[in-house]
């Protein structure tokens, strides 16, 4: 397996918030990595609902935008 490395600069509290997530995740790179991953499936989950949306207000002809607004704004998109 091909393992690449990346630098990253931190400040103090992100070098806090990683200190703090570690040990739980089996060190720093591993936690990274997680965040990494999690942040992608986060990405997958609001394209997905992005495309639901798309696709409601394509085949109803008569789709509120409030509700589709209100759908954007509880999913943060």
């Amino acid at each position: 397996m091909f393992m690449s490395t990346t630098t990253v600069r931190l400040d103090a509290e992100e070098e806090a918030i990683l200190d703090m997530l570690a040990p739980e995740y089996g060190g720093r790179s591993s936690a990274i990595r997680q965040a990494l991953r999690n942040l992608a499936a986060d990405r997958r989950r609001h394209d997905a609902l992005r495309s639901f949306l798309a696709e409601w207000d394509a085949e109803e002809d008569q789709i509120d935008q409030e509700d589709i607004a209100a759908m954007a704004d509880r999913y943060g998109l």
